[in-house]
Parts: structure tokens; sequence; C-alpha cells
């Protein structure tokens, strides 16, 4: 069973290889994930490399790419999930790919690539996330009895913006 950072760390890898089908960024994304899944051995990774150039037709003929792309998303999540579970010292390769192709893609596609988080408050505890530039705030029912929460500003005590 993978850890819950290797899973996000799939996810992440999963949205950000979807996200670079049919644009400039594709050769380099098909290009290291061929290379991760070589792991497995030169059959398996010919067979990636099908299904990326396979999955890329399907983006760039599909009426609505984004949609086309959200339905590979968690394919390519669970393929990654297996490699790693498999191969955990890809780990490092996988993040440095996917921070690489997070900077190498067009603003319209940077949305597809986000950090995956998992976070859990518990015993009356404040839960603070930003994720896209949202602040998310969570406090438990019987914490907040009474209070208004603090802004993101007051929670982290530094003056800022939030967008």
């Amino acid at each position: 069973m993978l850890t819950e950072a290797l899973a996000a760390l799939a996810a992440n890898g999963g949205a950000a290889l979807v996200a670079a089908m049919a644009t400039d960024a594709w050769q380099a994304a098909r290009d290291g994930m061929a290379r991760l899944f070589g792991r497995q051995g030169s059959q398996r990774q010919a067979a990636i490399e099908t299904q990326l150039d396979s999955n890329v037709v399907l983006v760039e003929r599909a009426g609505d790419p984004a949609q086309a792309r959200q339905g590979l998303v968690p394919l390519w999540q669970m393929e990654l999930m297996q490699l790693l579970a498999e191969h955990p010292e890809a780990e490092a390769e996988l993040r440095e790919l996917v921070a690489d192709l997070r900077d190498a893609l067009p603003t319209t596609q940077q949305q597809w690539v986000q950090v995956v988080l998992t976070t859990i408050a518990r015993d009356n505890s404040r839960q603070f996330t930003a994720v896209w530039g949202n602040v998310i705030y969570h406090e438990s029912p019987s914490s907040a009895a009474g209070r208004q929460p603090p802004s993101p500003a007051e929670a982290d005590g530094s003056p800022g913006t939030v967008r």
C-alpha cells in the first residue's frame, strides 16, 4: 500500500501528464513517462508509449479536450500508483518530471496540475488550506461556538492579501 504522499504524487503525475497532452510540453511528458515505466521492462515501456500515443489522439480529436483529459486522469493516476508501489525509487524522478511539466505547460493548462492535499483536523483544531490561491478554513463545531473565523492574514500572523 502506498503512503498518502506517494498516492498524491501519483495523482499529480497523472494530472500533469494529461495536462501536457496536445500541448508543446507533450513530447517531454511522453518521454519522461516512458522512461519512468522503463523500470518495468522494455515490453511494458513499449505498451505505455502506445497507450500514451493513443491517449493524446483522444484529446486532440475530442470535441471537449478538457473533458477528455478529465477522463484520463484516473487511469494515469492508477498506472503511476502501480509503478510507485513496485518501484518506490521512481519517486524522485516522478516529482522532478511533474515540476518540469508544470513549469512547461501553457497557462491555460496549469489549472490541471495542483497539489493534492489530505488534511485532517482533530480535537477542536482549526484547518487552513491554500489551493490555487484560495484559502479554505475549517473549524470543528465545538471549537467554533460563538466565534468568527479569523482572516487568513490573522491565521498565520502575517499581513497579506488573499486572492
